[in-house]
């Protein structure tokens, strides 16, 4: 039977006075999510708190009676937390004007057995690290994503386009919030890593991939990878967990 290590860190970085990111870990429930705030320091901060802190009470009481292993429904219901989620962060931020306009990013990993269900709005990220090999399991939630996926732009483009910034989902957002969710087989010694932007905006993948494969114990593979941000500017804040199956 596969047994779960896992890490997780925050980082304000070099450029922000303000950490708007939060990480959030609960092997019981299977939950691990990262968030990265919108809407300046106060209202950002705000957002991202009330995920970590809200949805992993939500994605309980709906998933009730589903705790053992994740069948066919459990990527429905992970689906209409989400969607709750983005509700009341859009209801909050309408009642108190100083939040008026806060959002946030989020990226999970909800792991029973060997079964993982994979979630986003916006683009933080979730990566698979299996045999050496690292692939991406989400596509970011933007202007230039939808354009590089509509072929109007270039993956090196897409790279250095205004448009990488400015989300087309997330949680909080007027309409409807749509999260893309996948469901994944996990196989013994694989590795789950959640990132906000922070890490992606100034860590390419090959780096990403040594400091994972470099670093066996998820704590240290976590600051390496924060520490690398830090070393390529830290222009952003930054939220990594590592996710480790034994």
């Amino acid at each position: 039977m596969s047994t779960i290590r896992y890490a997780g860190m925050t980082d304000v970085g070099r450029a922000r006075t303000e950490n708007e990111d939060r990480w959030f870990a609960d092997p019981a429930q299977g939950l691990y999510l990262v968030a990265d705030g919108m809407g300046g320091s106060a209202a950002g901060g705000v957002a991202s708190q009330i995920v970590a802190e809200v949805l992993p009470k939500l994605l309980a009481r709906r998933l009730e009676g589903n705790a053992a292993a994740l069948g066919p429904q459990a990527a429905e219901r992970l689906s209409a937390a989400l969607l709750e989620l983005s509700e009341r962060l859009r209801d909050e931020s309408h009642d108190a004007p100083g939040l008026r306009g806060m959002g946030a990013t989020v990226v999970l990993a909800l792991v029973r057995g060997t079964r993982a269900v994979i979630s986003h709005l916006g683009d933080s990220r979730a990566y698979l690290l299996r045999a050496g090999k690292l692939r991406r399991l989400t596509n970011d939630h933007t202007i230039a994503q939808l354009l590089l996926d509509r072929g109007e732009l270039s993956a090196e483009e897409a790279a250095g386009h205004p448009g990488r910034s400015r989300l087309t989902r997330f949680v909080g957002m007027g309409a409807d919030a749509a999260p893309e969710t996948e469901t994944i087989e996990l196989s013994p010694g694989d590795r789950l890593l959640l990132c906000t932007d922070g890490l992606t905006g100034m860590v390419g993948d090959r780096q990403i991939l040594a400091a994972l494969t470099e670093h066996p114990d998820p704590a240290e593979a976590c600051r390496r990878l924060v520490a690398a941000a830090n070393e390529a500017g830290g222009k952003d804040n930054i939220a990594v967990v590592v996710v480790q199956m034994d």
